[in-house]
C-alpha cells in the first residue's frame, strides 16, 4: 500500500514546503522524544515515492539515517478510502514478530508513538535492498528469490498458527475488512451483480478463517530484495485469519506483471510456480490441500479486483488487457477450482493464444502485399 524505505525520494523539490513544516511538527517531537533528533540537530525529511496510505520520509540527523513512517485516514486513490491509522499499531507488532519468526525478514522498529500513528525504523538502501517490483518491472524474474518468498511467508504462517496470543493481539477483522475484503472483493463484487453472491461469501469465508497471521499485502513493491533473503514492508493489514490470502494475493502480482512486461512473461509464470509450490511444502499446520482450495478461489477475484475493484494497478490501462483479465477471471470465480495450478494454466493458456492469434493476423497482412 505504502512505498518501500528503499525507493528513492522525489526528485523534484516541490514538497521543500511541507517538508519544512514536518520537521518542526509533531513528527519531529516524536523524534526528538525518542532520542533519534538530539538537541540542536537540524533534521531533513526527504518524501519517499509511492505511498497511498501513509506519509514516508527518510530522515537525516546528526549523521544518522533513518526512516519514518506516518498513517494516512484517507487514503491517496480515486475513490474515497478511509482508514483509521490506529493501524499503525498493528503494523509495528507485525513487523517485531516477522523479524523475530525470521531474522532479516522485516526492518528494525527504532522507536513507536502509537497516539501519532508514526513510527521510525533502520532505512535499507536500494543499492543492496532492491524493490523487487523495480526489479520484475526491469523483466528479472529471479525464480529463486520467489522460492524465498514463499519460503517466508510461510516460515511466518507456521510459528503464528493456532495462537490464541497472536489471535487477541492481531485482531483485526474490522480493519482487515475495511483494508482489504471490502475495496477488492465486495467492491468488484458491486460491478458484478452476476458474481456478486460468490464474491461476498467469498470475503465472509476470508474473514471467518483464523489460522495464522497473515501480512495483508504481499505485494512485490512491499518486499525487498536484500543481501539475506526477502525484506518485507508495510504490514498495515496485519490480521489473524487465513494465511491463504497472503499466498493468493502475492501470486496475483506474478499473474498481473504478465501484461505490464510482456517479454518476462515465461520468467513470471515460472516465479509464480516456484512462490505456490515452496510455500505449500511447508504448510504444516494444516492440510495443505485445504489451503490451496482457498488460495485458488482467493486468486481469480483478486485478479479481477486490480482492474475493476477499488484498488487497481497502475499499470494495467489498456481496455484490451482489463478484458484478457476478465475474460480469465469470471469463469473461474464462478466455477472455482481447488488449484492454484489451474488458474495459472488458464491465465498462461490466454496469454499464448493471444499471442498465436496475433501471428497469425500479423501473418495474413503480409501476405496481402
Amino acid at each position: 500500500m505504502t512505498a518501500s524505505a528503499s525507493q528513492p525520494p522525489h526528485s523534484d523539490h516541490s514538497g521543500d514546503a511541507q517538508i519544512a513544516s514536518i520537521a518542526h511538527g509533531p513528527v519531529a517531537a516524536f523524534l526528538r522524544e525518542a532520542g533519534l533528533i538530539a538537541a540542536g540537530d537540524t533534521a531533513r525529511f526527504t518524501p519517499l515515492t509511492g505511498g497511498v496510505a501513509s506519509d514516508i520520509w527518510k530522515v537525516e540527523a546528526g549523521g544518522r539515517i533513518f526512516a519514518v513512517k506516518r498513517a494516512l485516514e484517507k487514503l491517496r486513490v480515486a475513490r474515497d478510502w478511509r482508514v483509521p491509522v490506529t493501524r499503525n499499531v498493528s503494523e509495528v507488532e507485525w513487523l517485531r514478530v516477522a523479524a523475530q519468526v525470521v531474522p532479516h525478514a522485516a526492518p528494525r522498529v527504532l522507536a513507536h508513538d502509537a497516539a501519532l500513528g508514526a513510527f521510525a525504523m533502520e532505512y535499507l538502501d536500494s543499492a543492496d535492498h532492491p524493490v523487487w517490483k523495480a526489479q520484475l518491472a526491469a523483466g528479472y524474474a529471479d525464480v529463486a528469490f520467489a522460492a524465498r518468498v514463499g519460503n517466508t511467508i510461510a516460515t511466518i504462517h507456521a510459528a503464528t498458527a493456532h495462537s490464541d496470543n497472536y489471535a487477541r493481539r492481531f485482531a483485526n477483522d474490522a480493519l482487515f475488512h475495511a483494508i482489504r475484503l471490502e475495496p477488492y472483493l465486495e467492491a468488484t463484487a458491486q460491478a458484478y451483480p452476476d458474481l456478486a453472491d460468490m464474491l461476498m461469501q467469498l470475503s465472509r469465508d476470508t474473514l471467518a478463517t483464523k489460522v495464522a497471521l497473515v501480512h495483508g499485502d504481499v505485494s512485490p513493491k512491499n518486499i525487498l530484495a536484500g543481501p539475506q533473503g526477502p525484506v518485507l514492508l508495510d504490514a498495515e493489514c496485519a490480521w489473524y485469519g487465513d494465511p491463504a490470502f497472503d499466498l493468493a494475493f502475492c501470486l496475483n502480482h506474478m499473474l498481473l506483471k504478465c501484461l505490464w512486461v510482456p517479454q518476462a512473461r515465461a520468467g513470471f509464470l515460472a516465479c509464480f510456480d516456484a512462490l505456490a509450490a515452496t510455500y505449500l511444502q511447508h504448510v504444516d499446520w494444516e492440510a495443505p490441500a485445504g489451503l490451496e482450495r482457498r488460495a485458488a478461489e482467493l486468486l481469480p477475484a483478486l485478479f479481477l479486483a486490480r482492474v475493476d475493484g477499488k484498488s487497481p494497478v497502475e499499470y494495467i490501462v489498456n481496455e484490451a488487457d482489463k478484458e484478457r483479465v476478465r475474460r480469465v477471471a469470471i469463469p473461474l470465480i464462478a466455477s472455482p477450482s481447488e488449484q492454484l495450478a489451474k488458474v495459472r494454466d488458464a491465465w498462461a493458456l490466454a496469454l499464448s493464444n493471444e499471442v498465436d492469434t496475433g501471428s497469425r493476423e500479423e501473418n495474413a497482412a503480409r501476405e496481402k502485399f
